[in-house]
């Protein structure tokens, strides 16, 4: 009994307010939101010869790496093809 009295108590009394962390650091972080749109929309969206995915400065090694993962997904998958395809490599 004592107990809950304590904890109706203290549950009562206002706190002062209490550091967010993260939280601070997520909501005040700056927007770069139209900086990055006036970047994006720069010559038009439908340009072939500038594509959107492509203006931002890390985006040739987003797509390097992308098509290097692509390549060597199709060349393992040939391989294991061939490997059906004529009876290579099986296991006894």
């Amino acid at each position: 009994m004592f107990a809950s009295r304590a904890v109706v108590r203290a549950a009562g009394r206002t706190q002062s307010q209490q550091r967010r962390g993260i939280v601070d650091y997520l909501t005040k972080y700056p927007d770069k939101v139209m900086e990055t749109k006036k970047v994006q929309m720069a010559g038009g969206v439908c340009n072939p010869n500038n594509p959107t995915w492509m203006k931002q400065p890390g985006d040739n090694v987003v797509l390097m790496l992308g098509a290097g993962l692509v390549t060597a997904g199709m060349a393992q998958l040939s391989v294991g093809f061939y490997r059906l395809m004529y009876g290579v490599g099986k296991k006894d």
